[in-house]
């Protein structure tokens, strides 16, 4: 896959320097959020995690210097605006796994989406309770916790079907006042025949 104005596309070994700058916590919450959030300051952005603005403003130029970020346009000019340059950054996961900077990153990338997607059940549960988000919202929102058996092909091939969905569904909603950010956290994990963690994945078969 090829890197678009929304998609940048790491290769590891042609770009181990980008790899290894993303190898941070910090720097991929800083990411994170500016996704998110659109652009910030290092001092916004200090105040959101609760760290220095040196710090943030740190590795906020180790980001820029690696193209993961940018200037934005400033507010009133007296600080730096910073904002991203995509909103998703991937590598291919055979690749990653060969070096080891590759899978420290696959390691951490996962820890870190893991993090988000509690910090997201908690504002989910806190917008459904203060009515922020309205009933048409209830239904249409969950987890599913399922573990089909399939091949590495079928594995690909659904993944495949996922984003191109998404992809057509996010073009007829963009203009659409009612549509609102949604966190989509999906997750392809193949466990070894006989693991304890397949059969105790067998054991929750959660769904919302």
């Amino acid at each position: 896959m090829d890197s678009d104005t929304t998609h940048r596309v790491i290769d590891p070994e042609r770009d181990p320097a980008a790899l290894k700058a993303l190898t941070h916590p910090l720097r991929l919450r800083l990411l994170g959020l500016l996704r998110l959030h659109g652009p910030a300051t290092a001092s916004e952005l200090a105040a959101r995690t609760a760290e220095s603005s040196a710090s943030t403003s740190y590795h906020l130029r180790v980001l820029a210097k690696y193209a993961f970020v940018a200037e934005a346009e400033h507010r009133d000019g007296r600080e730096r605006r910073w904002k991203a340059v995509h909103s998703v950054t991937s590598a291919d996961n055979a690749a990653m796994l060969a070096t080891p900077a590759g899978r420290a990153m696959l390691v951490l990338g996962r820890r870190r989406q893991i993090e988000h997607l509690q910090q997201t059940i908690e504002q989910h549960e806190a917008d459904i309770d203060t009515g922020r988000l309205g009933e048409e919202w209830h239904d249409p929102s969950g987890i599913d916790d399922l573990m089909p058996r399939l091949t590495p092909e079928s594995l690909r091939e659904l993944r495949d079907a996922i984003t191109a969905k998404l992809t057509e569904l996010t073009a007829r909603d963009e203009h659409d006042p009612r549509a609102r950010s949604v966190v989509l956290l999906t997750a392809g994990l193949p466990l070894a025949a006989g693991a304890p963690a397949a059969e105790a994945a067998r054991e929750t078969g959660i769904t919302r």
